[in-house]
């Protein structure tokens, strides 16, 4: 079936919260990742992921748009059970934008036509539309004087921006950011949470890995600490973030803030 053909089980549910896991587990080998984590997303939240390496966090996260495929449980996007055989994942898949680590732009490609080529193979708009939304997402990132550039001569914190306008490009329901800053200087960091910061304001649902607590304190809407696999704590990132309740947040919380 092709992206463009909407099977009836995956007609999404304006009522369903955007991204719903049920009893989640992942193993790599013997190694138990993700230990039955249950988590809802409700519409317009900012839900900042947080907590030790090896915790799970990036995984968590690449499950939900089955980048990782889960070992057993349930993944619910907008109430489409994306484990369903019968579901059309790139349709799917197409309302959830994610921004990794590292940008993953095309070299050999204008900032422009890395915002344009997946509009134009996925999305089946044509050239025109496809660039006027490119443009349109590159001034929204604040990289509208970028457009004929290549990514060899961005920074790396423009590098990302870019990265972000081009998930904005394909229209997403929902965003996924994997500790997005971790691969710039510190002094490129701040460009990149404006733009998460504007698109929170903006109502777009969010789920953040991250190691900026300053961020996750100022516009998370909920704050989640990953130990071992589980959620250990969650709650408003400003009252988990002063007085954590569990000794292992606790324990982090001290280290790095």
């Amino acid at each position: 079936m092709s992206p463009g053909r909407l099977h009836p089980r995956d007609t999404p549910d304006p009522a369903a919260p955007p991204i719903q896991t049920i009893g989640l587990h992942k193993f790599f080998g013997d190694h138990h990742v993700l230990k039955g984590i249950d988590l809802k997303v409700r519409r317009g939240e900012v839900v900042c992921v947080i907590g030790p390496s090896g915790s799970g966090k990036s995984t968590l996260l690449r499950s939900v748009n089955l980048l990782e495929w889960p070992t057993r449980g349930r993944i619910l996007i907008e109430g489409i059970d994306v484990l369903d055989p019968d579901v059309n994942l790139d349709r799917v898949r197409t309302r959830i934008g994610m921004v990794f680590q590292q940008f993953n732009l095309f070299p050999h490609m204008t900032v422009l036509r890395n915002t344009t080529i997946a509009q134009e193979n996925v999305l089946g708009r044509d050239k025109e539309e496809a660039a006027a939304v490119g443009r349109s997402m590159l001034e929204r990132v604040g990289l509208s004087d970028k457009i004929d550039a290549h990514p060899s001569q961005l920074s790396g914190g423009q590098q990302q921006r870019v990265a972000i306008a081009r998930s904005l490009a394909m229209n997403p329901d929902m965003m996924l950011f994997d500790e997005p800053t971790s691969a710039l200087d510190p002094e490129l960091v701040g460009e990149v949470l404006q733009v998460m910061r504007d698109l929170a304001e903006s109502g777009m649902t969010m789920m953040v890995v991250t190691h900026e607590m300053g961020f996750a304190r100022e516009v998370g809407t909920r704050l989640i600490f990953m130990d071992d696999g589980q959620v250990v704590e969650e709650g408003d990132p400003r009252e988990v973030l002063a007085a954590p309740q569990h000794p292992r947040t606790q324990l982090f919380l001290s280290k790095v803030l």
